[in-house]
């Protein structure tokens, strides 16, 4: 089963003791930070539960159509996930379980200081079907 590990840039449900947001890293702090993710990502490689990953960059728009004839409306009144999804990364494992393991692992990746930043991950399984239809 796939699995949507999100990272946030804003945190959890609640603060992450001692969390200091990447943008106050110094460079050898996001370094070492980044070299967790890659030799994460290495070891999932090896083990066949890695299917791919992104960091995001912080600008972007929200997008939506206005109608024929008319420009593309962009931003809004609301949350954008430019403020929010740092990056993301896909596994394919055997269980929720498992899914819950790797993200608890990659929650400890280091941040200031080189002391593990214990984020929030947002866990999400892949819609395997259509909502609703049991046959």
């Amino acid at each position: 089963m796939k699995y949507l590990l999100l990272k946030h840039y804003r945190g959890g449900p609640t603060p992450a003791h001692g969390w200091t947001p990447m943008d106050r890293w110094t460079p050898a702090e996001v370094d070492a930070h980044m070299q967790y993710m890659s030799d994460f990502a290495d070891r999932l490689r090896e083990t066949g539960e890695f299917v791919d990953s992104q960091a995001l960059a912080e600008r972007g728009a929200f997008v939506r159509a206005d109608g024929p004839g008319r420009p593309p409306v962009t931003d809004g009144p609301f949350a954008e996930t430019k403020d929010l999804i740092a990056g993301w990364m896909v596994i394919d494992v055997e269980s929720w379980d498992r899914a819950v393991e790797l993200a608890g692992e990659l929650s400890a990746a280091p941040g200031a200081g080189g002391e593990p930043i214990d984020e929030w991950l947002e866990v999400r399984p892949f819609l395997t079907g259509v909502p609703g239809n049991d046959e």
